[in-house]
């Protein structure tokens, strides 16, 4: 029997997804879009699950697409049209699933991370790396231009950082993605299981419910104008207030002792 393609461990609270298709640098094929799309549908059902960390088995994190499945689309009738529409549809729809999960999402990336590979750990709500990983959207290098997982970068680092990325297919190291904003923490490669987990540990010790809330909070305010911003999240935040679990916590701060947290 063929070991699945996403392997999933969960250990208080924290869920960790690998994608486990080492052979392929864990590249994001049909059936890998699919097993990833049915991960994150159970996980958004899924109360006992807090935080997911999100990393890749083998040598990288992800090499994008898998371009030799993508060129023997190109044998049918259409030269490959309707498959390459229906792929990049698809692929879509896992990157939009992540920020719509209520858990927090890291991804956990070594080695390297191009393409879609960038694009699924942009889609991510928090990126750590080995110190030696590399982060690229490398596509224009074989004359296919990364637009869709442009869509995730930009929404991740400046403007002209994204650009020059696209157009060069340069990588970025580690340190340089964490400077223009991609990555948060970066941890020698030894140390990226322990650095991540101890963030993961420390998202899923909050208050449940409140990083549930306030995930969607963030994402749904993003794209406002400033005053609807405002009024969106005052409505939020009042809503919060009136938790019993929240009163409990200003409670327990004010006299300085661990929150009774149901």
């Amino acid at each position: 029997m063929t070991e699945p393609l996403i392997l999933r461990q969960d250990d208080t609270g924290v869920t960790t997804l690998t994608l486990n298709a080492p052979a392929s640098l864990n590249a994001m094929s049909d059936a890998m879009l699919d097993a990833l799309s049915a991960s994150f549908a159970a996980l958004a059902q899924d109360s006992s699950s807090r935080v997911i960390v999100l990393r890749g088995a083998g040598r990288a994190f992800c090499a994008g697409h898998d371009l030799k499945e993508m060129q023997a689309a190109r044998a049918e009738a259409d030269k490959g049209a309707a498959r390459f529409a229906d792929l990049f549809a698809r692929c879509a729809a896992v990157m939009q699933a992540i920020p719509a999960l209520p858990q927090p999402v890291i991804a956990q990336v070594h080695g390297i991370a191009t393409a879609a590979g960038c694009q699924l750990a942009a889609s991510c709500d928090m990126v750590t790396a080995a110190s030696d990983a590399r982060f690229g959207v490398n596509g224009v290098n074989i004359g296919l231009f990364c637009s869709t997982p442009m869509v995730a970068l930009t929404r991740k680092v400046p403007p002209a950082i994204a650009f020059e990325m696209l157009t060069t297919g340069e990588f970025l190291s580690a340190d340089r993605a964490r400077e223009v904003g991609l990555v948060n923490r970066v941890a020698p490669p030894d140390s990226l299981d322990a650095v991540t987990q101890a963030l993961a540990r420390t998202l899923a010790g909050k208050l449940t419910a409140a990083v549930r809330i306030g995930k969607r909070a963030f994402y749904d305010q993003l794209g406002l104008p400033l005053d609807q911003a405002y009024a969106q999240t005052g409505q939020v935040m009042a809503e919060n207030l009136l938790w019993r679990d929240t009163e409990e916590g200003i409670a327990a701060f004010l006299e300085k002792r661990k929150p009774d947290w149901a």
